[in-house]
Order: C-alpha cells, then structure tokens, then sequence
C-alpha cells in the first residue's frame, strides 16, 4: 500500500472535519446571535450544505474510483438524478428510523428531518460520491472484508462512527439535567458530528497502523 494515498485520504479527512469547524464558525462571524445550540436548525443546514459541497468537490478532485470508461452525458445526469433521489429516499428512511427510535412523531418533524439530513450527509453522501447509486456495491463495501481501497476503509468507519456517535448523543435527552442542549435534537446532531469527526481523524491513521495487513484486491 502506498503511503501518498494514505497522505491523499488524510488530507482530504482533514478537509472534511475543517469544513464542519468552519460552519460552526464562520456563520457566527457574518450572522448576528448565530450559534451551534441557540441558532441549532440553521447550522444543521449549514453543515449539511459545507459538507455534502466539500464531500462532491474533493470526489470531482482526487476521484478515488475513477474509472476508465468514458460515459455518455445522459448517463452522467441519468447518474446525477438517481443519486439525487438515493439521497432523498435515505433522508426519509434515517427521519423514519430515528421515529421508531422514540423521536416526536408529529412535533419537532423540521427538527427530525433536518438531523436525518446531517446523518444522510454524512453517511449516504459518501457513499453516492464513492460508490455511486450502485446498491450491490454498498453492500459489498459494508460486509465483511468488502473494501476494496482505502476510500471504502476509510467511508466504513466514518459511516459507522456517525451513527454510532448519534446512538450516543441520545443517551442526555431524557435525563433531568435541564442544559440547553438537551433539547431535541441537539445532543443527537452533536454526537453524530463528534463521530463523523472521529471517524474522519481514526480511519487514516487505522489504515496506516494496519497497512501491513491490508490487501486489497479488485473483484
């Protein structure tokens, strides 16, 4: 394994995890009484939109599954348009799941489906820039010993480290503390981001740790 595409995978990581610092920051700057817990569904939409750009300019960039064959134009939007819709459909899934989940079914659905936008930004939107609307290949990539690069070692555990940190952010909300980020659906946003963070410092460095035992082979 070569150590320039594990420098290029932590440069890029790293450019991820800035991205999220400079929606938080940024916006504070420019927008008067902006703030991450005060002003929460505004910067949900911040970071989605910081991200997801970030996420599709760095694929456009480095193109990690670049592939040889040349596609068509129609295919290029065809290929757009479904991605599009994969995002959509994941955004209504994860609102559902996070529902099932104990989240209000009717109260606070802006608030619900915006953080099911974070957790599709941060999980589905990388696998659409990496993988594509290819279905089979997300599920190779998430069985074991599916990855077939760094990229996709790198996107499982940031996909994981994204969910499991919202799983965490929820254990607060229903304990009587009374601190402002209790409501609903901070501490679970906040968790998610921590571990899409997480996940984005862990994984190069796990790769590297781990280049010796690493082999990957095209199938």
């Amino acid at each position: 394994m070569r150590e320039a595409g594990v420098r290029r995978l932590l440069a890029a990581n790293l450019l991820c995890a800035l991205s999220v610092i400079l929606a938080a920051v940024v916006p504070a700057l420019l927008l008067d009484g902006f703030s991450v817990l005060g002003t929460h569904l505004t910067w949900l939409c911040v970071c989605s939109v910081c991200v997801a750009a970030l996420n599709i300019v760095l694929h456009l960039v480095l193109k990690p599954n670049h592939s040889p064959k040349r596609s068509s134009f129609a295919h290029k939007i065809s290929r757009f348009l479904k991605c599009c819709i994969y995002f959509f459909m994941s955004c209504i899934l994860f609102h559902a799941i996070i529902v099932l989940y104990g989240a209000p079914l009717i109260e606070s659905v802006t608030e619900t489906f915006l953080f099911a936008v974070l957790l599709s930004t941060f999980t589905t939107l990388q696998c659409l820039c990496l993988l594509g609307p290819n279905i089979q290949a997300w599920i190779r990539v998430f069985s074991k010993n599916g990855a077939m690069s760094i990229w996709e070692s790198s996107l499982q555990i940031t996909t994981v480290c994204s969910i499991l940190g919202a799983w965490f952010g929820a254990f607060p909300i229903p304990l009587d503390w009374d601190r402002p980020w209790q409501v609903w659906p901070i501490s679970c946003s906040l968790g998610a981001t921590f571990g899409y963070m997480a996940g984005l410092i862990i994984a190069p460095l796990w790769i590297h740790w781990n280049r010796k035992q690493l082999t990957y082979k095209s199938r």
